[in-house]
């Protein structure tokens, strides 16, 4: 009862690497609780910088049901200004709390766990809403970790991609990631230095990026039937959100912080551009078409790093892999 272990980012990777596929089952079983109304996801709260506009650290607390019974939290920065000195923008740790007592039982290092089910949902999403797991041309803007991790989680997914097209505002970048994707994924990757050629020869379009504000705005970006993989949320202009079929993880939590789906409605003063979440589309609750662009946009549940990092903790645990910390406890009985 009194156990306490902690999980460093090298054993949560090497679990990840190993166990790609369970997690994408994972994220899509815990959209499904989720949408059974079986969680609580209170809204995020922002940490912010006076002299640091641009960087925030973001507490994400939930409660995740089902088969899990799991609470905890989640304490994640962003850094935007780390690239400049080569280091990742976002690093994080999860905390899982056990919900008969309360007690928390383990501390994960979680930015190899936030990328991994913004991954996994990525992925999911792209199965569900093309209907398969075949892309004549993937387009990938932005060319940081998350992105590799897609790719990852594309590949072990054994999605059957004829070229991936990457783009960067830093060429050097994109070329890293593009040779990646061929030496270590097997896929044929090139990269271009121009975002419209990318969006124009893409039927899977996805967003990585750090943008804090709509860059793409021209009303004829993206095609009909496109699907479009918007991660870093704030890429796309609110017209473009307005006239696409709209797919999200949970309505209230993604409209809001400026989102482009925030942007477009407050621009619009309503939200009937929305069609539903994911978990309505894998229960057929709702469609999309071919004659609009469709767009899927995840604000990040903190249900769904509670579902990995419980998956990642059983199999440390069961492995040995975890770290136990004796006496984590200073207390255990009342007297």
């Amino acid at each position: 009862m009194f156990e306490f272990s902690v999980i460093g980012g090298k054993t949560a990777r090497d679990i990840i690497g190993r166990s790609r596929r369970e997690i994408v089952r994972e994220v899509k079983e815990t959209y499904l609780t989720h949408g059974d109304g079986d969680s609580v996801n209170p809204d995020s709260y922002f940490l912010r910088f006076p002299e640091k506009p641009d960087s925030r650290i973001i507490a994400l607390p939930a409660y995740l049901g089902g088969k899990h019974d799991v609470a905890g939290i989640k304490w994640i920065g962003s850094f935007p200004g780390n690239i400049k000195n080569g280091i990742p923008r976002a690093s994080a740790a999860l905390l899982l709390n056990d919900y008969a007592t309360g007690y928390p039982f383990a501390l994960l290092e979680a930015s190899q766990i936030s990328a991994a089910r913004t991954a996994a949902s990525a992925v999911l999403a792209a199965e569900q809403l093309t209907g398969g797991r075949t892309a004549r041309r993937l387009a990938v803007i932005g060319a940081g970790i998350i992105a590799r991790n897609i790719l990852e989680f594309f590949a072990a997914q054994e999605w059957d991609i004829e070229t991936v097209v990457v783009h960067d505002q830093h060429p050097e970048y994109g070329q890293a990631l593009a040779g990646y994707a061929t030496d270590s994924l097997n896929y044929r990757a090139e990269t271009t230095d121009d975002l419209r050629t990318a969006l124009d020869v893409a039927d899977v379009i996805v967003f990585a990026t750090t943008a804090g504000e709509p860059y793409v705005l021209d009303p004829r970006a993206f095609a009909p039937g496109q699907v479009v993989l918007n991660i870093s949320l704030r890429d796309i202009g609110p017209e473009i959100i307005h006239d696409s079929y709209n797919i999200v993880d949970d309505i209230d939590h993604c409209l809001k912080a400026n989102t482009s789906p925030h942007l477009a409605e407050q621009k619009y003063g309503n939200r009937d551009f929305v069609t539903g979440t994911l978990a309505q589309h894998i229960r057929g609750e709702i469609t999309t078409g071919s004659d609009k662009p469709v767009i899927f946009s995840p604000f990040g549940l903190g249900v769904l790093d509670l579902a990995v990092g419980a998956h990642i903790y059983r199999v440390a645990t069961e492995a040995g892999e975890a770290t136990a910390i004796d006496d984590f406890f200073g207390e255990t009985t009342r007297w």
